[in-house]
């Protein structure tokens, strides 16, 4: 009877160790997802938690679209993005020297001078490369036209005869459309006028571009001659394929008006065998070098961010037939994103890699 009790008590310890055994390995899972190890998995994952990031582009839609995509990267790697300030290029120079803004999409020699007024390298850093094809910017005339009356200079239009077949207003004189007032290229489109000697027989059509690019493509439909200035990202090349549909003149020497003069020469206005007039140009991030120090996740995102040339031609032309609203943009730079995702990871791993190695 008593040898009956013991093992009716064995048997109870067992069943009670085995029990106690299950709970404890049934246990382990929550155990393993609350650990220390998680936690610092989840600060390297997100190494701009807390830091708030103000960014900034310039009206242009090129400068938009890059910008939503820098700052959707940012949010990825957990930084507090502020909304984006949609600035011309004076308020935005002016809130990067003063550190209001932290990084912006920019031209490297079109901006110089604002870059130069707010500090410079002092204050500033250039970083990156937004798109890898060179930014042209340059007078363009019909194919068909060029050809009939052999123009292939801008200066050849000091010839009435030749000025006369670009004329849309009736005054006698061609109408060149060119830039919006306030911006830079309206600047140097008058000074080119004035120092080649031009003043006489071309007139400067200035006002919203994207309204005389569109007036520019209704003409060429129609088969009339027509003569602007563009830049190479322009929504225009899509519609007008430089080389096949219309031409890109040379001018005679490279002259620019003021402190965007200085240092210039031929060779920085040349591509291809030809003096465009405008400089070639880089398409580049500035930030404050005080945050690119502080946030060397950030600095590495905006090394790696680099669209293809053609896609943001596509973003201008879906910007020109309506769709160009913030949210428009905004909505478009995700679509890129999805397109490109195990690109975009790899630029937002190198990021994650840069901040860690900080440490």
């Amino acid at each position: 009877m008593k040898q009956d009790r013991i093992k009716h008590t064995f048997a109870i310890a067992i069943a009670v160790a085995l029990l106690l055994s299950l709970i404890a390995c049934h246990s382990t899972p929550e155990i393993v997802t609350k650990s220390p190890s998680s936690s610092r998995t989840t600060e390297l994952e997100l190494p701009g938690k807390g830091v708030k990031v103000s960014p900034a582009s310039g009206d242009s839609v090129m400068s938009q679209f890059i910008s939503e995509i820098t700052r959707f990267g940012l949010e990825k790697l957990g930084y507090e993005v502020e909304e984006l300030k949609v600035l011309n290029t004076t308020v935005l120079f002016l809130g990067l020297g003063n550190g209001e803004i932290d990084v912006a999409p920019t031209l490297e020699k079109f901006h110089a001078n604002f870059f130069e007024k707010v500090g410079g390298e002092k204050n500033l850093e250039r970083i990156g490369l937004y798109t890898s094809s060179d930014i042209l910017q340059s007078y363009l005339i019909d194919r068909k036209t060029a050809e009939q009356y052999k123009i292939t200079n801008l200066v050849q239009l000091k010839d009435p005869k030749l000025a006369r077949q670009f004329d849309s207003d009736g005054d006698g004189k061609a109408n060149l459309a060119g830039c919006d007032p306030g911006f830079a290229c309206e600047q140097i489109i008058d000074h080119h006028l004035k120092i080649y000697g031009l003043e006489d027989t071309v007139n400067h059509d200035k006002g919203q571009w994207e309204v005389l690019l569109a007036d520019i493509v209704a003409r060429y439909k129609q088969g009339k001659p027509v003569l602007y200035f563009s830049r190479n990202s322009d929504w225009v090349n899509s519609v007008l394929h430089p080389d096949k549909d219309v031409i890109r003149l040379e001018i005679p020497f490279t002259s620019l008006p003021g402190e965007m003069g200085k240092g210039m020469t031929q060779k920085d206005t040349t591509t291809g065998g030809k003096n465009l007039g405008f400089a070639v140009d880089k398409a580049r991030f500035v930030a404050s070098r005080q945050f690119l120090s502080a946030n060397p996740t950030a600095k590495r995102w905006f090394e790696r961010i680099q669209v293809p040339f053609e896609d943001i031609i596509t973003q201008e032309k879906l910007a020109y037939e309506g769709q160009n609203r913030s949210k428009d943009i905004r909505r478009h730079a995700e679509e890129w994103v999805k397109t490109h995702q195990a690109l975009v990871d790899g630029w937002l791993e190198e990021a994650r890699i840069a901040g860690k190695a900080s440490k």
